[in-house]
């Protein structure tokens, strides 16, 4: 649903979320139960084979956190929620979580269909957004974002009976 404001739109998102992070959640899991072996491992084995058991777990927690890293500043997928556009930014809110994704000037947004890409300066992508009702939501994210201004009088309303 697209809603023209004053400075911008409020377009609401009807995609499916993804869960993000399954994989870093498996690896947590292991993390736990390699702490669990190492809790008996201590109170079992030798001391050197016990020592030898938590710096695995600590090169381990070391990895995890790297994975983890990298997963927070890789490239978002934004399906479902609701977008906030302004011209050079949006604000992303999902279930309470707010996103806000800023624009650089050498940045380009493509619309492909009923997605619209954002591409860095470095050619990689930096946003994903999708879940638009129809294409021409996208094309109206795509012009606010690059600057041109829309006014509620210039809003095409079409209602469709089911």
């Amino acid at each position: 649903m697209l809603q023209v404001t004053d400075n911008g739109a409020n377009i609401t998102l009807s995609g499916k979320s993804e869960v993000r992070g399954d994989g870093v959640f498996w690896f947590s899991m292991a993390l736990l139960i390699g702490a669990l072996g190492v809790a008996i491992s201590m109170s079992l084995l030798p001391e050197r084979l016990a020592i030898g058991a938590l710096g695995l777990l600590i090169v381990g927690s070391y990895f995890f956190n790297r994975l983890r890293s990298r997963q927070k500043g890789s490239q978002t997928h934004i399906s479902s929620g609701i977008v906030k556009v302004q011209s050079g930014l949006f604000v992303h809110n999902h279930l309470g979580k707010i996103q806000r994704i800023s624009l650089a000037a050498d940045d380009t947004i493509n619309v492909n269909g009923k997605a619209l890409t954002i591409i860095g300066a470095n050619g990689g992508t930096k946003c994903q957004v999708s879940g638009f009702d129809s294409e021409k939501e996208a094309q109206v994210m795509q012009a606010i974002l690059q600057g041109q201004q829309f006014g509620k009088r210039n809003a095409n309303i079409k209602m469709q009976s089911s």
